[in-house]
């Protein structure tokens, strides 16, 4: 399917299920498509992002991924007081690349239009991006003094594995490239082969304990997930935030999207996500199915313990090795932003 029919779609379902609330507020593409000429293929293990912006200051649980003539669509809500002041969007690293380009889809107010016509002009001047690649190691650091050492386990990694993981984002936002979910590291190993610093790749993938692991290892995992995954959604039932993304729909994402990068021979950048996704469906399944979280865990802890973790203590020690690996990750992400043609002065 091309991205310019999977766009008519998710334009479609705006316009029957989002405009019609009376808090709606508009609605805009986000994610990596956005910037895409419509002719452009839409990847099976790729979906369309939506927000839709409401006057609800506490939104409920997103809607997620959903199948809308067939286009997997990511709909989530934001609350109008996230993108109020146009400042505040060019400088948060999430929210001002949709409107670097027009990705509007429904701006009932204006007040998205007005968004665009701000940032897009200065959306590449080096002191909004140095702006938002700040805003990227703020998070870094903030999350990783975050971590619940209370919270279980599984919970725990989570909360370790998603902050480390916005290394990949520093880098790619001072490249003014999308912060790319799944497919961070890969797109961050890019860049940095990109502008002459691939030698620091390395030392982004230890931070995650994966540069060691083979590819018959990384499969390994991943057929657990699987098994692990399927079982999840025939049991889930209380909504988390990230529950659409333990979904048969999202299958091709989360399994079928690693299984392509592990095929590719990139399968040091599929161990995110396998992770990533792990955590999630223990999470669902210590509160709807425990003694299927029980049973399963074991093939958890096995991937989290080839990444050099098997507590709570070596999950801290990780994100202090994070923390002292930012200032030379700083250094990188000058060098890109000074180096970067498309920065303007």
């Amino acid at each position: 399917m091309k991205v310019g029919e999977a766009r008519s779609a998710a334009v479609q379902w705006v316009a029957r299920y989002a405009r019609p609330d009376a808090d709606f507020r508009g609605a805009y593409f986000s994610g990596s498509t956005v910037g895409l000429p419509d002719e452009a293929e839409l990847p099976r293990s790729s979906d369309i992002d939506i927000l839709v912006v409401t006057a609800e200051e506490d939104p409920p649980v997103k809607p997620g991924k959903i199948r809308f003539q067939g286009v997997l669509l990511e709909v989530s809500y934001l609350p109008w007081s996230e993108i109020a002041s146009p400042g505040d969007v060019l400088a948060s690293y999430h929210l001002a690349g949709s409107f670097r380009t027009d990705a509007i889809i429904d701006d009932p107010t204006g007040h998205l239009r007005r968004l665009h016509a701000h940032v897009s002009p200065r959306f590449a001047a080096l002191p909004w991006a140095r702006r938002r690649c700040q805003d990227a190691r703020h998070r870094i650091e903030t999350r990783l003094a975050a971590i619940d050492t209370s919270a279980p386990f599984h919970e725990q990694v989570a909360s370790w594995l998603f902050p480390t993981g916005v290394t990949c984002h520093v880098l790619l936002v001072a490249a003014l490239r999308n912060p790319t979910i799944r497919l961070r590291y890969l797109a961050a190993r890019e860049v940095l082969t990109d502008y002459g610093h691939v030698g620091l790749y390395p030392e982004i993938l230890s931070l995650l304990g994966c540069s060691h692991l083979p590819a018959q290892r990384v499969q390994h995992h991943l057929r657990e997930l699987a098994a692990t995954f399927d079982a999840t959604v025939q049991v889930a039932k209380t909504p988390f935030f990230f529950s659409s993304d333990i979904t048969p729909a999202a299958r091709p994402i989360a399994i079928d999207g690693s299984q392509g990068l592990i095929d590719s021979g990139d399968h040091r950048e599929a161990v995110f996500w396998i992770v990533a996704t792990f955590a999630r469906c223990h999470t669902i399944l210590a509160t709807d199915a425990p003694r299927l979280h029980e049973a399963l865990t074991p093939a958890f802890q096995a991937a989290v313990t080839d990444l050099g973790i098997s507590s709570t203590h070596d999950l801290l020690q990780r994100a202090e090795e994070v923390i002292r690996f930012l200032p030379r990750l700083w250094q990188t992400t000058e060098n890109i932003l000074v180096s970067n043609p498309d920065i303007t002065g």
